[in-house]
């Protein structure tokens, strides 16, 4: 038990704490970053620039959809930052990861600009880095913790930036200062449409003075524990005299024309395939199948906006009648980011058996910043695996769920299939055209076809093809054909 003179000196302390001045705890914040912007030459620095190589996971588009990434290699990288506007240009060439059975990947060039009026969900990224995090701690009233992680001992600042996240809620940085005044770990939460409040932590090691500025010479970025950008810095310099100029990027040279509005903003629209059978248009096409007391849709859209869409247009179709599942091909967060609207009507859904545990946990992920429907409804996902096959039926219909095998692109592939209707519907499988080879991707289907002896006259894709129609078999055969 706890003895009496513990406990009133506990209590002293409580009270000493609660007495203190917020000023002093200010001070004592000011102090540290007055410390920390020492150690690291920040005195007069507003821009910096920063080169070497650099490696990006490619988060949400991997093969495999959580841990082991497959990464795209930056050569030549440089970013730039101006901490006065603030914005930021990064540039490099990038080499995809290699595709079993397709051709080397060829390099491109790599081009990343954050605007000053970039949102949140980018802008931070200028923060995150060291000599942001201090800039805003300064500027925004840090307040100051100390914590252990391991043996060491951190003193953290923590600041809000004056943007808000779409819930309203305010954005949170925390920089861990370490014994020798460097910044040596940031962490914040963005939203994100499958993640929710997606935590990000950026690790710094191994500083160097550069010139009198100290820069670490590794950065690595980590997304929900996943790491997603890693920098090797072998060149630093502060207020570069070419500033303008490596801020520059091609829209800065040539008049640009609005953007499309993209159709995942617009009402979707449907086209009949057959009795209860529905194509829904869209930059990602879905589909809508009607069964005896209920709907499935195939394909929830690459966000909200579209995902609302769908299921409004599928309303319309059936209006008596509840989407009791939602098929989600694969689990990259283009197809995914739909899925949160289907969520929040409790809708359950059906993912292939490799990724279920990771949509249903990511989507159970805290949801404070997103402000979206999903967050609204405060309903948690309800998802089912495929792990071969599953077969929906009733006495009015057959839909018959596969999961793909040895395919690159993801390894958590459905396909979906109306054996009396004869139509296919398929995601993510390239479709060449006439005279070009065929893609890896569409290899890997029609030996998956031949395996399950699926027999279509229509293939829908989600990917729409130009001009936007179902394919017929007959034309995939052909372009088999033209291409041996």
């Amino acid at each position: 038990m706890w003895k009496t003179g513990a406990v009133a000196t506990i209590v002293a302390i409580l009270i000493t704490l609660a007495l203190l001045p917020a000023s002093a705890l200010a001070q004592d914040a000011r102090a540290v970053i007055d410390a920390a912007s020492r150690a690291m030459g920040m005195e007069g620095v507003n821009s910096i620039t920063y080169s070497g190589a650099a490696a990006a996971g490619n988060f949400g588009q991997s093969r495999t959809i959580s841990f082991g990434l497959a990464s795209t290699s930056i050569r030549n990288y440089t970013r730039t930052i101006d901490f006065t506007r603030p914005a930021s240009h990064a540039t490099g060439e990038a080499t995809p990861p290699v595709v079993r059975g397709g051709p080397a990947p060829q390099p491109g060039p790599y081009d990343e600009r954050i605007a000053a009026d970039s949102p949140w969900a980018l802008q931070f990224s200028i923060w995150v880095t060291p000599w942001g995090f201090l800039r805003g701690a300064a500027a925004h009233n840090a307040t100051l913790r100390t914590r252990k992680l391991g043996d060491v001992s951190y003193r953290t600042l923590t600041w809000s930036p004056p943007q808000k996240a779409p819930s309203g809620a305010p954005y949170q940085l925390i920089g861990y200062i370490g014994p020798e005044n460097l910044v040596d770990r940031v962490e914040t939460w963005v939203e994100h449409p499958i993640f929710g409040d997606m935590r990000v932590e950026i690790a710094f090691q191994n500083y160097r003075d550069f010139g009198g500025v100290k820069s670490p010479t590794r950065i690595a970025e980590r997304r929900m524990g996943m790491e997603t950008f890693v920098t090797g810095i072998s060149a630093v310099m502060a207020n570069p005299p070419n500033l303008t100029q490596l801020m520059a990027s091609p829209a800065d040279r040539a008049a640009v024309s609005p953007a499309p509005t993209p159709t995942s903003a617009l009402p979707a629209t449907s086209e009949k395939l057959a009795d209860g059978v529905y194509r829904l248009a869209g930059d990602y096409v879905s589909m809508a199948v009607e069964f005896k007391d209920h709907v499935v849709v195939l394909e929830a859209g690459e966000n909200e906006a579209r995902g609302l869409a769908i299921i409004a247009e599928t309303r319309r179709l059936f209006p008596a009648k509840r989407i009791k599942y939602v098929v989600n091909t694969h689990p990259h967060f283009d197809h995914a980011a739909g899925l949160p609207p289907f969520v929040a009507e409790g809708v359950t859904i059906l993912e292939n058996d490799n990724s279920r545990y990771f949509m249903e946990a990511s989507l159970s992920e805290p949801r404070t910043l997103a402000g979206d429907v999903m967050a609204r409804s405060r309903k948690k996902p309800k998802v089912e695996g495929v792990v071969d096959k599953l077969v929906l039926q009733d006495a009015t219909r057959t839909l018959e769920l596969h999961a793909v095998k040895n395919l690159d692109h993801s390894d958590a592939m459905l396909i979906a299939y109306l054996p009396k209707e004869k139509i296919l519907f398929s995601a993510d499988f390239t479709v060449a055209g006439p005279g070009q080879p065929l893609t890896p991707s569409l290899q890997t289907l029609a030996a998956n076809i031949e395996r399950l002896q699926l027999d279509f006259d229509q293939h829908v894709t989600v990917h729409p093809g130009d001009p936007d129609r179902p394919l017929s078999r007959a034309y995939l055969t052909e372009l088999g054909k033209e291409t041996r």
